[in-house]
């Protein structure tokens, strides 16, 4: 064996192999690759070009991805014309309207260009075809759940910017015992990404933990390969793919718990608004997830170190590991603090209106009156203003963040959702929503309330898993809610159980921005995300189904 040549052990059945050349194995080639990923995720962008997802790509799934998109250019103004055609017996809005909604459908679920281009398109489409005036049309963007989406991005930058999720996860991870266990660094790693992402997006959740996690796995094969005197690459542990689907699943379930942890949960609850006129409130909807997270959250801990078994139990070095990086953050600086005191600010008057109606019993002008004044949209920018007001150096006029890190937010999530709004609301108006919810009602057979959420649920989850979750929702929800009512059902509950299922997707490094961090990494082999996911799926589908029926009922939603 030549000097380059390298002994590893295969974590996936433990026995030696033999690669040649010096970039087989090591941090080094891992963290190019992880910073790769950092950069591909970093800001919030959610939506990939073909080159920006190629370099995560193996061939195979290369020539799958060009295709899918490929077909997807053509087919999309093919299927909406066909659609167009076949459905005289429309009036003429909703005619046009009905090859619209198939056009936009294809080109999201088959990403032939980015999904916030086809969003304004589609609604550049409704008024130059003339299903509904422009005025009528652009004066949905005003939207308040859109400006939810504004104030929560710009406060996740600032604590971004100013280190508050690295001193969090590594604050959580410096707690007695849980550095010593393989199993309880998985899991405090799961609980720290989850408790991340239910207040800033689970693509920047990943983005940030990842590395993290990258340092802790090549610590941790640098420690064996001293013990065992060989070469260990990092990147075939057990123990890395885990913690590689933690970061990613954990990202994706956290984002339930509240309504700004995810794009899917505001855009799909101000489709609900639009259509039902129900509005489920902060304090609400925290009330309906946390069951149903905790319960999720507990189900991936356990799939995740049963499929991908550590090969230690017990580990050496990570507290002294996570020490020194404390110490290298050093103490918080004005701008974490300020940053702490925006957030704070928000979460409190987001909560404040759900806490005045249990004690009030949801009557009264007090209740009333915050209601009304604690719109989250206004709520949302006045905490994020608090970051432009609050200085780090007043001398120099230095605050705690700058328009141009506040302009690297996710504009095309919030475009998204403007026209997700717009496409529900003209369901609505043009009379295709009654129509689409009969029609289905009648082919599927499908009319109790159980059947419904089942559906809408796998629906969703099928559809995530090939395209963004955020496009999950703006299909599905617009969907499910003439459907039910058309079956004479509450459709809130399937509607919800539709957006929990969009926040689903965990086969494929494509399903969802989290997924494709982590298997930029090179720690996650394909098969072992493919056979995760599909457990994970069928189980998180029962507890979906389950638990927002149970919860829905309690809370008095159903």
């Amino acid at each position: 064996m030549s000097s380059d040549d390298v002994r590893r052990r295969d974590a996936g059945n433990d026995t030696e192999t033999t690669t040649t050349g010096p970039t087989a194995t090591g941090p080094t080639a891992t963290a190019d690759v992880t910073a790769r990923a950092a950069d591909a995720g970093h800001g919030g962008g959610t939506y990939r070009t073909f080159d920006e997802v190629e370099e995560i790509l193996s061939p195979a799934e290369q020539r799958l991805e060009r295709l899918r998109r490929t077909v997807g250019l053509f087919l999309g103004p093919l299927g909406g014309l066909l659609v167009y055609l076949v459905v005289p017996t429309l009036d003429e809005p909703a005619q046009r309207l009905a090859g619209i909604l198939v056009f936009v459908i294809i080109y999201w679920i088959t990403e032939a260009i980015p999904i916030p281009v086809t969003a304004v398109l589609a609604i550049s489409l409704v008024v130059i075809l003339e299903v509904a005036p422009a005025a009528d049309v652009f004066s949905l963007f005003g939207n308040p759940t859109l400006f939810v989406f504004i104030g929560g991005f710009i406060i996740a930058e600032s604590m971004r910017k100013h280190g508050l999720d690295r001193r969090f996860a590594f604050g959580v991870l410096a707690l007695p015992g849980v550095g010593s266990s393989a199993v309880r660094v998985i899991v405090a790693f799961g609980a720290i990404t989850a408790l991340l992402s239910a207040f800033i997006s689970n693509t920047a959740t990943a983005a940030m933990m990842m590395p993290i996690g990258v340092g802790i796995v090549t610590f941790l094969a640098g420690v064996r390969a001293a013990q065992e005197g060989v070469e260990i690459d990092p990147r075939r542990l057990r123990f890395a793919t885990a913690l590689m689907l933690m970061i990613a699943y954990g990202a994706s379930v956290g984002g339930l718990l509240t309504p700004i942890g995810s794009p899917p949960n505001l855009i799909g609850r101000g489709l609900i608004e639009e259509a039902t006129g129900d509005t489920i409130p902060f304090f609400t909807w925290m009330l309906l997830a946390f069951p149903i997270v905790l319960l999720m959250f507990v189900a991936l801990c356990v799939i995740l170190v049963a499929l991908n078994r550590p090969e230690a139990r017990r580990i050496e070095g990570v507290d002294e590991y996570v020490r020194l990086e404390r110490q290298q953050l050093g103490p918080m600086g004005r701008g974490g603090r300020n940053t702490l005191i925006a957030f704070a600010t928000a979460v409190v008057l987001w909560v404040t209106p759900g806490v005045v109606g249990l004690i009030t019993g949801g009557e009264g002008d007090v209740y009333d009156a915050v209601v009304a004044r604690m719109n989250e949209g206004a709520v949302a920018v006045v905490a994020a203003s608090l970051l432009f007001l609050l200085p780090i150096d007043f001398k120099h006029r230095q605050f705690t963040i700058s328009w141009n890190d506040a302009a690297r937010i996710d504009w095309g999530t919030i475009l998204l959702f403007g026209a997700g709004i717009t496409l529900g609301s003209l369901l609505g108006s043009t009379g295709l929503a009654e129509r689409m919810g009969g029609a289905l009602s009648d082919l599927l057979g499908v009319s109790s309330l159980f059947g419904l959420t089942l559906l809408a649920t796998v629906i969703a989850v099928i559809i995530s898993e090939t395209t963004s979750n955020t496009a999950s929702v703006g299909v599905v929800v617009p969907i499910v809610i003439p459907l039910a009512e058309a079956a004479g059902v509450n459709p809130v509950i399937p509607a919800v159980a539709a957006i929990f299922g969009a926040s689903f997707g965990f086969m494929l490094p494509v399903s969802t921005p989290p997924n494709a961090i982590v298997y930029g990494t090179g720690m996650v082999p394909i098969m072992r995300m493919v056979r995760s996911g599909v457990v994970f799926d069928v189980v998180g589908i029962i507890l979906i189904v389950a638990g927002v029926m149970v919860m829905a009922t309690v809370l008095g939603l159903g």
